[in-house]
This record gives structure tokens, sequence and C-alpha cells, in this order.
């Protein structure tokens, strides 16, 4: 186990995979301008270290996100225009290296995450939650509006229940939270960690540079005209069938062999 120092959050790599969690359970791991500090140095690492391949975002205590801190917002009251726009542009940074990190991002959702704490989770390519976990979205509710992750929730559930949720600031059941898209799976508490697992564990039985094109893919198609998706499509599958990771993939899966980064099992 690889882990390194933080003061807001944990970081540690386990295999080929690595733990991120918010680590401030006496505030619900609300987070501050530190934390997004923080959690955008680990994302980084994550992202550079080529012995990572899936990476976890989780929290600790009963919370997973409660979204910003309350004493950071008796802060930022005070703050002017300027200094509010480059704080607020740190936390749309973090959430936008999140969504386009080239390995698969996974939410463990154990409990309550509010407006921050839900976007993060939208930005994560996957959440899986307890079914005692609640969510809500009521920036509105103090004057304000959801506005760096809305580009995340969004994604996940659509305009319609985005307007839904995003005017009315009512909360979500985790139950809801799966119907709408906003989650992946929905699992009792003594079985979330479980079912994670099992989700890293199939998500390294795939190739790693084709795991980054497929993010590439849904990042970048619904964006393109139907000319540009036919050369970028067309390109990307024949860079990769001609690749060194496609043809030990295609030559495992000939052979009925494990392919070279699907590791034994003990």
């Amino acid at each position: 186990m690889d882990t390194r120092d933080y003061q807001t959050i944990l970081f540690s790599v386990q295999g080929e995979v690595a733990w991120i969690s918010f680590n401030r359970p006496d505030v619900h791991n609300a987070f501050n301008a530190f934390m997004i500090s923080e959690l955008d140095d680990a994302f980084e690492k994550a992202r550079t270290d080529e012995s990572i391949r899936v990476i976890v975002l989780r929290g600790t205590g009963t919370s997973f996100c409660a979204g910003a801190d309350i004493n950071w917002m008796r802060e930022i009251i005070q703050y002017t225009f300027e200094q509010n726009l480059e704080e607020s542009l740190h936390l749309a940074e973090l959430l936008h290296k999140i969504y386009i990190l080239p390995k698969p991002t996974l939410a463990m959702v154990n409990g309550t995450a509010i407006g921050g704490g839900t976007g993060f989770l939208a930005a994560c390519d996957m959440a899986i939650a307890s079914e005692e976990a609640k969510f809500g979205l009521s920036e509105v509710k103090i004057g304000l509006v959801p506005a760096a992750i809305s580009p995340y929730v969004i994604r996940k559930i659509g305009e319609s229940k985005a307007r839904e949720y995003f005017l009315t600031g009512r909360r979500i059941s985790a139950k809801r939270a799966l119907e709408i898209g906003l989650l992946n799976e929905v699992v009792p508490a003594d079985k979330l960690e479980e079912k994670v697992d099992e989700t890293v564990s199939l998500l390294l039985t795939s190739g790693p540079e084709a795991l980054a094109s497929c993010k590439e893919l849904i990042h970048k198609v619904p964006q393109m005209t139907s000319e540009e998706v036919k050369a970028f499509t067309a390109r990307m599958i024949a860079e990769l069938r001609v690749s060194k990771e496609g043809q030990e993939g295609m030559s495992a899966f000939l052979e009925k062999r494990r392919p070279s980064w699907v590791k034994k099992k003990d």
C-alpha cells in the first residue's frame, strides 16, 4: 500500500487502484478551498502514475460530501467578485479534471451528498451508493445556483430532471437518484464495499488504452458533426487495432487466454 499525507483527504494506492477519500467527517466531509487544492493534487497524481488504472472516490464517516463548508462560506461572503471568480474556477477546473481523466473513476457513496458533493459523484464515470444515501441540489434555498457542477449533473440526469431539482431544491433518495440516472447502482449499506470491489475488478479486466479511448469517445462524439464522427471513430479503431494493446487483446481472444493486463488470480 502506498499512502501520502494530506490534511483534508486520504490518498492510498492498493495494487492498481487509487482510493481518494474526503476526510473531514466532523463536518460531513464538507469541502473548502484547501480541500479542493488537495483533491486536485491527488487526482493529478492518480492521472500521471502509470501503475494506477482505476480511481475510487469515497467519504469517511457517515457522509460522502455535504457540499461547501459553512465556515468557508462565512469567509467567501466577504470576498470581492474577483476573489469569488478565482475560487469558483478552482472548483470548476477540479471537476473537469475528474471528468476527463483518462482512467475510470468510480464514486462510492456511503451517505449524504449535497450540492457540490452531488457534483463530485456526477463528474465520476460511475456512482454506486448505499440505500441510505441522500442527495440534494438545494443551492437556490440560499440564493445561489449549482453552477460549477451543472455540466456534470445535467449530463447525468438530463434537462427535465435538472429543471425539477435545480429549481425546487427537493431532496433525492438513493432509489430516486438511481431512477433519474444520477447513480448506476444502489445496494444495502453492508454490500457497498463488495459491489465497488466487484466493479473495480471488472474494470481491471479491460485494456487501459481502450478504457481511455472509450472516455474520449463519450466526451467528444456528442459534440461532433456526422462527418467529423465518421473520420474520428474510424481513425480511433484503426489506431487501436494496430496498437500494442489492441494486438495483444485480439491475440489473447483468438488464443483463448487472458490478455497481459489481466493479473492471474492467486
